[in-house]
């Protein structure tokens, strides 16, 4: 199995080393393509996201490294952008008009009322206990409202487009799955995501599994219960790591892949060249 990995964040926002410090680990690995997505700049500061003016350094960094690295590993820049509501997305010209090579779309927050500012958001993301504190406050402490949302939002994100791969598309459930009443079987959990399914095999987008809580929480995004559901509607896949930390480049990968070829995938869809591929999982 030759790896590679597109979902990776580094000193440019909330990862723990140098972008050369990652590609460095994924050619010492044998690594045939690596990506680095960090987390788009947002209209409001946070401690997690690049910023705008970091921006330039942030291509030019990726750049140099693909010239210093070229013939040893094929080095690709991305974002990984957040849909927030219908006037900040991965469509804006902003991010249309970066020289990037892909973009991921991924929703970590819920506006719950304006401006954008990170006070009137819900992070789905993070500490249970501040997820659990953003239920009681904004749902009433009921799960199911705040699930409601996320699969609204999330539909409203992959009708918007403006990306080629859908992030960790259930990590609802990462700290849901802790609240009181959370069930991801009901009828009112799962037609949703399988509507937001549907559409994603609609649109052609790739559907990342994200592996990067594999081995420490037994979880992936999305759900291995939903694997079969992406495999029936012929959705291509791709496994990151999501890693933050040069040494997670592949954490949970292969354990990941193993249960993706259980259900029948047999390709991933990677970029190849600079153009989107299937990649034999063998």
């Amino acid at each position: 199995m030759i790896d590679s990995n597109f979902h990776s964040h580094c000193t440019f926002c909330d990862g723990r080393s140098h972008p050369e410090n990652f590609v460095k680990f994924a050619v010492a690995r044998g690594f045939r393509a690596y990506g680095i997505s960090s987390h788009s700049p947002l209209p409001f500061e946070t401690s997690w996201n690049m910023t705008k003016d970091d921006m330039p350094a942030y291509l030019a960094e990726i750049d140099r490294l693909k010239k210093k690295y070229e013939g040893k590993i094929e080095l690709y820049v991305g974002l990984e952008i957040d849909y927030l509501d219908e006037t900040y997305h991965a469509a804006i010209p902003f991010f249309q008009e970066l020289p990037l090579d892909y973009r991921i779309g991924s929703l970590h927050y819920l506006p719950w009322q304006k401006p954008l500012a990170e006070a009137n958001m819900v992070c789905i993301d993070g500490p249970y206990e501040a997820f659990r504190a953003s239920v009681d406050r904004h749902y009433g402490g009921d799960i199911n409202r705040l699930t409601d949302d996320f699969f609204e939002t999330s539909m409203r994100m992959v009708e918007t487009g403006g990306f080629d791969v859908v992030g960790h598309i259930d990590k609802v459930y990462m700290n849901g799955c802790r609240y009181p009443g959370f069930d991801r079987n009901t009828d009112r959990y799962r037609k949703p995501f399988l509507a937001l399914l549907d559409l994603i095999a609609e649109k052609g987008l790739i559907v990342e599994v994200n592996s990067k809580n594999a081995q420490r929480k037994g979880q992936t995004y999305p759900h291995a219960g939903t694997y079969r559901a992406l495999k029936e509607r012929n959705i291509p896949v791709m496994v990151n790591s999501d890693c933050h930390f040069p040494d997670l480049v592949n954490d949970g990968r292969h354990e990941t892949i193993e249960l993706l070829r259980a259900v029948g995938f047999r390709t991933l869809r990677e970029l190849v060249k600079g153009a989107w591929m299937d990649v034999p999982i063998d």
